[in-house]
């Protein structure tokens, strides 16, 4: 997914309207009761925590579709890093427009904020090796491309988007297929067929299975899941330039360091999306 151009802004809108039509319903009545039609007014996103701050461009987006009018004045980028006291960017503009995206932003932005950090942290860890730190689709359902875009502005790489943009042979699928090469065989005539061109990824669950996918010189990385640090290293070693190698399973901010030493061209972690406490942000109306 690139986060920008036509597809990208389709779904992104795609996303507000969701999310404005579950929050606001038929009205923002609070407001509506006690706001006046011509009030206008000032915000401030306020940083409550520390870490990498993500959403702002997304935050403008959700402002400019509830009320193209509003003013933003933007005080930090996606990938900064942010501290307590730290304000991000002024909103101003009619108070009734601000107040009915203030739950979107801070909801959005936060968890954003969260897997930007989480992501940068593996990031951190893995520097000095050639290791990337991956996704999954492990997302919440509705806002994938908010969390894989957070993980780009932490510093890490995407994985497949979804299941259409990858071919991805895990443990069931080999095992429904009747095994490694018998998967392998019919995604590759399934591709030649809908003239398709997906890249493949195959899981291996011992080296056993390794030997047995490079049989092959059709797949494009090999996924070393669950395996410990030994024989991630005779994966690694097995495999040699034949093709790409993924660590997973289980991999922590502790484990990382020692899994890319072994060798890998990637680490993925669910983690980074589902697994995440969101950054403390507030937005503050300002008083002259």
């Amino acid at each position: 997914m690139k986060y920008s151009g036509p597809l990208f802004e389709e779904e992104v809108n795609r996303i507000i309207t969701n999310a404005l039509r579950e929050d606001v319903g038929d009205g923002d009545h609070s407001s509506l009761a006690c706001i006046p039609r011509t009030a206008t007014g000032k915000a401030r996103l306020l940083v409550k925590d520390e870490g990498v701050i993500a959403g702002v461009a997304f935050a403008k987006a959700v402002f400019h579709h509830v009320d193209p009018a509003l003013s933003i004045e933007q005080l930090k980028e996606d990938g900064d890093h942010v501290s307590y006291g730290d304000e991000v960017f002024y909103v101003s503009g009619s108070s009734r427009s601000i107040l009915m995206a203030e739950r979107l932003v801070l909801n959005s932005m936060q968890r954003m904020s969260a897997i930007a950090t989480k992501t940068n942290e593996f990031v951190k860890v893995l520097e000095g090796t050639k290791t990337q730190i991956l996704d999954t689709r492990k997302t919440t359902p509705g806002i994938r491309l908010l969390e894989k875009w957070s993980v780009t502005i932490g510093g890490g790489v995407n994985h497949r988007y979804g299941l259409y943009d990858m071919i991805m042979l895990k443990d069931n699928h080999i095992d429904f297929a009747g095994g490694i090469t018998k998967a392998i065989e019919k995604t590759v005539a399934y591709l030649n067929d809908s003239d398709k061109n997906l890249k493949i990824i195959v899981e291996a669950r011992n080296l056993e299975e390794i030997e047995e996918i490079l049989k092959s010189n059709k797949v494009y990385r090999i996924l070393i899941d669950n395996f410990n640090f030994e024989n991630t290293r005779k994966a690694v070693e097995l495999i040699g330039d034949r093709c790409l190698t993924e660590s997973s399973g289980g991999i922590t901010l502790d484990t990382a360091r020692a899994y890319a030493e072994c060798g890998v061209d990637y680490i993925s972690s669910g983690s980074l999306t589902h697994s995440v406490y969101n950054m403390d942000l507030s937005l503050k109306a300002m008083h002259d």
